[in-house]
């Protein structure tokens, strides 16, 4: 495809080096605006999670999205074809791809309670992506890119909120002895509640033991009684604590 920027690149190059011998000077200056512009659109995505104090924040993703914009510049402008042979532009790109998916899945923490990470993980590849993007001088494609993903982070979050109200992951802790299993079953039938992928750990705290019970909580009713649940769960269990696992 014949983007506007390549477009644009070819007119720059043919003012700055009519005969093609010189230097590509229109190459050289759209490879600094490539590193700039990845530096400040991976910047945008991690100052979001750098705000919501995930693990992987702004410095990783300025990282993993100038480091692709290099690799795709380097794969496009730094192995010309030598004899007249044929190159592959898209080598060095897809090995940034399988890199980057190992990074990812770094970031997710999988514990009886749940899974963490997977939306970090999902912004350290895009951010990837839109490095490719600048690197390859599809500037536009960026840009825009940059700005549905924002509009995902942050306006779809309350849009996710309430979808899974009416099945959130409950996480209780309560004291060994206590018939935990019995009241949630009790508790949950009373509130027309039915219960998914229940899991149990026992945890200890120095002399202390507490029994952790993980679970979803699929509410048939379109009333929102989570609050209303979550209250009289810890009231009959005797619970330490209740809380809702929160998507990261």
């Amino acid at each position: 495809m014949y983007t506007l920027e390549q477009w644009l690149l070819d007119k720059l190059d043919k003012l700055w080096n009519p005969t093609g011998e010189g230097f590509p000077g229109a190459v050289f200056l759209f490879g600094g605006i490539a590193l700039i512009l990845s530096l400040f659109l991976c910047g945008i995505i991690g100052m979001e999670r750098e705000k919501r104090g995930r693990s992987a924040g702004l410095r990783t993703h300025l990282l993993v999205g100038v480091g692709s914009c290099i690799v795709m510049i380097i794969s496009i402008y730094g192995f010309p074809a030598v004899f007249g042979g044929h190159r592959d532009v898209a080598r060095l790109a897809a090995q940034v791809i399988t890199g980057v998916g190992f990074l990812g899945a770094g970031a997710i923490i999988h514990r009886n309670s749940g899974i963490k990470g997977l939306t970090t993980a999902g912004t350290i590849w895009i951010v990837m992506a839109i490095g490719l993007a600048c690197g390859s001088f599809n500037f536009i494609l960026a840009f825009v890119a940059t700005i549905l993903i924002i509009i995902v982070l942050t306006a779809f979050k309350k849009v996710e909120v309430r979808l899974n109200r009416k099945n959130p992951t409950v996480i209780l802790t309560a004291p060994v002895g206590e018939p935990v299993l019995d009241k949630i079953l009790t508790v949950s039938k009373a509130f027309d509640c039915s219960i998914q992928g229940l899991s149990t750990e026992l945890v200890s705290d120095g002399s202390m033991k507490f029994i952790e019970v993980t679970f979803q909580a699929v509410f048939s009713s379109a009333e929102d009684r989570v609050n209303e649940y979550v209250s009289t769960l810890e009231r009959e269990t005797h619970a330490m604590s209740v809380q809702l696992l929160a998507h990261r």
